[in-house]
C-alpha cells in the first residue's frame, strides 16, 4: 500500500490509499483477491463521481455552466466504468 498524492488541490472524502491486492495474504484465492480489488475500485469510483458532481455544482454556482456539464459527464463516465467492474465481479462469481 502506498500514499497517492495529487499535485493539484482537490477535496476527498476518503483516504486515497491504493491497495495492492496482489499482496493480500496468500490464504486468499485469486478469485477472492480479484473480487476485493473490484470492490475497492467500485467504492473508489463512487467517491470520485460524488466529488465530480459536488464540484460541478460549485462550478455552476460560480458561473461556469459548461465546465459543470463536463464534470457531470465525467461523473457519468466514472459510473459507467463501475458497471463494467460490477459485470466483471458477476462473471468472477460464477
Amino acid at each position: 500500500m502506498h500514499d497517492h498524492h495529487h499535485h493539484d488541490p482537490h477535496d476527498h472524502d476518503h483516504d486515497h490509499h491504493h491497495h495492492n491486492h496482489a499482496e493480500e495474504p496468500s490464504t486468499l484465492s485469486f478469485q477472492e483477491k480479484f473480487l476485493k480489488l473490484l470492490e475497492h475500485w467500485l467504492k473508489h469510483n463512487d467517491d470520485h463521481a460524488a466529488g465530480y458532481r459536488d464540484w460541478a455544482a460549485r462550478a455552476r454556482q460560480n458561473g461556469l455552466p459548461d465546465a459543470a456539464a463536463l464534470l457531470e459527464e465525467a461523473a457519468g463516465m466514472t459510473l459507467e466504468i463501475n458497471r463494467k467492474f460490477e459485470a466483471a465481479a458477476e462473471v468472477a462469481r460464477t
